[in-house]
């Protein structure tokens, strides 16, 4: 059998190591062995491919597990290909089968994970996961192409992470991780996180044209070209515009570039991309149930898809410039750097309690975020010996910095009344990983890192309205994996580890009641994967996580909202079954439970914390020049008030999509969303708010914000 320290094999995996984790497993002395896993049918072909940080791959081999066509065509995620249950690699085919109403869903693919929006389109989307209302990302981290996208100490909330710049034709694959046990993942992945990476190369080039209901217009241009032998230069533009269904129409206006020059080999090579992304829209946010219900408002009627602020929304930009860099050995050794520098901008206008605060002009706010970060990334990998055991092990270190002006305003029809506050924020953070995978046994691998991060804040209130000052935190987090088998073409998972997520400097350095920088949850995770039956994967994972603390900067406020500790566990259930060549069947289910920690008279509930998230795909391929999807969508209802007094409603949706090649790069496609036309909501709150005309304020009222109703688009794609 073919040791995994074998220089003919692929090293498709990163593996992290500190000094502190190989000095801890150098006194460990059991029996050496050779490693018994499979390599994921999908072979190499990217130079970036899925890195699993202790994932073993081999030469072909008569007592190895055969991975099943499942993998080669849509996933990564075969037996001895991951460490964890609830890790994995989605492939472009899998993200071209289904559609996607915002660029944002395409984190719809990651099992478990539902991917709405309350607001405007141009702003981020709202995201659950694992008994996380993970408003806009605070703890599931994202990047694009390397580039992070969530943003610390930002205007509208802690770890921001707008996708709406995402190109969903140009993603090659997603890489996620759910769960606080992966020592390269660092700030706001304690949930979960995902790494986006785009092509280098199109098979030629494309233009695609989409037209919809209610103003919906996309154009995107893309193509690829060799400017000299081992040198690719690849370009897409695209633009949006979109009304939707509001009363007020939505007016969203999105012009969105990437270029990328790449060179090398999947041993050594670079790649350096340049992005811009900029867009204006008018949101229609959340609107009491209660004039809803009545069917009327001021003596006008008033429906689902009315606004109380016709105001509202906003404006972004976004441009990058990153680069990388990697190189492999012939001994299995791995380096990689990268580099970024990005600037952002963010206006965001909101009114969501009316004429609770001010009847005399009404309560909107704006919200402002201006930023240059920088970052910078390093690693290095080994193959070596541990005592007579074979090992690969990695560190790496991470470095950004990010300098914002951010403030809150009062306004009204977008224009500022008065500053609420406004402050010039330098925040660094670093974080130092190390990693090692050690084969113990035949049917034993063991992954034990350990992560260290440091962050410091300085806040300088330039409008005199609240304190400035420093702050400083630091936070070490160990990793353990274990994996047992395969047996019967089955292997378990055992997962353990810290995370967490920064605060917003702003609170951090609150001298009346400051919060910690770096608020840490610690998880645990029992899983397991089966491809026993032909044609079907299966994962089984069990997890709980618990958060030190809740505590939270409320940007729509601009102070701290105090909250207790929390303890979240749950079950997921993921499958991928093909019955036949021409069908795929996907159907992920999740089940938590979150609640608070200690017991307070006002109840023990989580707010949003929804409990049930399901999602069942059928995807039908190749039949002739047709294909065809159709996904069923499932969130689970959730308390919006810690006594539980109060519920959302569930809502199920279901999406269709039908396409007919037109020729060998050609392609028209019908996407249907909410193809029943169900009156279901992506969102609901609870909170206090007061229209004007009201006699009184309303205590506790549900709010919601409407999914949208039946929506056909049609797309053509045209190859040359």
């Amino acid at each position: 059998m073919t040791s995994f320290l074998d220089p003919r094999r692929p090293h498709r995996a990163r593996w992290p190591l500190s000094a502190l984790a190989c000095a801890c497993l150098a006194a460990w002395t059991p029996a050496p062995a050779q490693t018994a896993h499979a390599t994921p049918a999908s072979g190499l072909a990217s130079p970036d491919s899925p890195s699993p940080a202790g994932a073993v791959s081999v030469e072909p081999d008569a007592s190895v597990v055969p991975a099943i066509k499942v993998t080669a065509r849509h996933y990564d995620n075969a037996v001895g290909a991951s460490d964890a249950a609830s890790q994995g690699v989605i492939r472009a085919e899998l993200l071209k089968s289904r559609p996607g109403l915002r660029p944002g869903e395409v984190l719809e693919f990651v099992p478990g994970m539902i991917v709405t929006q309350h607001s405007g389109d141009g702003k981020a989307n709202q995201y659950f996961l694992r008994g996380f209302n993970l408003d806009h990302g605070t703890d599931f981290a994202t990047t694009v192409n390397g580039l992070p996208v969530n943003m610390p100490t930002h205007g509208h909330s802690q770890g921001y992470a707008d996708l709406n710049f995402l190109i969903p034709e140009l993603v090659d694959r997603i890489e996620y991780r759910k769960g606080p046990y992966f020592a390269q993942a660092g700030d706001f992945s304690a949930a979960g996180s995902a790494d986006i990476r785009y092509v280098r190369k199109l098979d030629g080039p494309q233009a695609t044209l989409t037209i919809g209901q209610r103003g919906y217009r996309r154009a995107l241009g893309a193509g690829s070209t060799e400017v000299q032998p081992g040198l690719s230069l690849l370009g897409a533009v695209e633009l949006q515009r979109n009304d939707g269904p509001w009363t007020v129409p939505e007016g969203q206006h999105k012009a969105n570039g990437v270029l990328t020059l790449s060179g090398g080999s999947a041993a050594r090579g670079f790649s350096a991309s340049v992005m811009h992304y900029d867009a204006h829209w008018t949101a229609t946010n959340q609107v009491p149930q209660r004039l809803i219900d009545a069917g009327s408002y001021l003596g006008r009627p008033f429906g689902r898809f009315d606004s109380l602020d016709p105001s509202d929304g906003g404006n972004t930009r976004r441009s990058s410039l990153s680069g990388e860099w990697h190189a492999r050995g012939d001994d299995g050794s791995a380096t990689q750097v990268a580099a970024y520098a990005l600037d952002y901008r963010l206006q965001l206008f909101s009114n969501h309690t009316f004429a609770l605060e001010r009847p005399d002009q009404g309560d909107q706010i704006a919200q402002r975020d201006r930023r240059q970060v920088y970052g910078l990334s390093a690693s290095h990998a080994v193959n070596h010996a541990l005592g007579a055991l074979p090992a690969r092990s990695e560190v790496g270190w991470q470095l950004r910095h990010d300098r914002i002006r951010v403030g809150l305003f009062d306004s009204a029809q977008r224009q500022l009344t008065a500053t609420v506050r406004e402050d010039r924020v330098r925040q660094t953070q670093w974080g130092l990983y190390g990693q090692t995978s050690v084969e113990v046994t035949p049917w034993l691998r063991t992954i034990a890192g350990l992560r260290a991060d440091q962050a410091r804040f300085d806040v300088d209130n330039v409008s005199g309205t609240a304190n400035s000052g420093a702050a400083s935190a630091h936070l070490w987090s160990p990793k353990l994996s274990l994996v047992l088998g395969p047996w019967q073409r089955t292997e378990f998972f055992f997962n353990a580890g810290r995370g967490f997520h920064s605060n917003d400097a702003r609170g951090a350095t609150d001298a009346a009641a400051p919060v910690p920088g770096l608020v840490a949850a610690r998880g645990m995770e029992l899983g397991a994967r089966s491809e026993l039956m032909p044609g079907l994967q299966s994962s089984l994972a069990l997890w709980k996580l618990d958060f030190d603390s809740e505590l939270v900067y409320v940007g729509d406020a601009g102070g701290t909202e105090p909250n207790r500790p929390s303890r979240r566990h749950g079950v997921e259930w993921n499958n991928r079954y093909i019955p036949l060549p021409w069908l795929l069947v996907d159907a992920d289910l999740a089940w938590s439970q979150a609640r608070f920690a200690t017991h307070a008279p006002e109840g023990d509930q989580v707010p949003n914390a929804v409990n049930r998230i399901a999602s069942v795909a059928l995807t039908l391929r190749e039949l002739g020049p047709w294909s065809a999807s159709l996904q069923w969508r499932y969130l689970g209802s959730a308390a919006l008030v810690e006594d539980d007094s109060v519920r959302s409603r569930p809502s199920l949706t279901t999406n269709l999509r039908l396409a007919r090649r037109l020729g060998r790069d050609s392609e028209i496609t019908l996407d249907v969303f909410n193809l029943f036309n169900r009156k279901v909501n992506d969102i609901e709150y609870a909170y206090e708010s007061h229209a004007p005309g009201e006699a009184l304020p309303v205590t506790d009222a549900r709010h919601v914000h409407p999914a949208e109703p039946r929506t056909l688009r049609l797309t053509l794609k045209v190859g040359f």
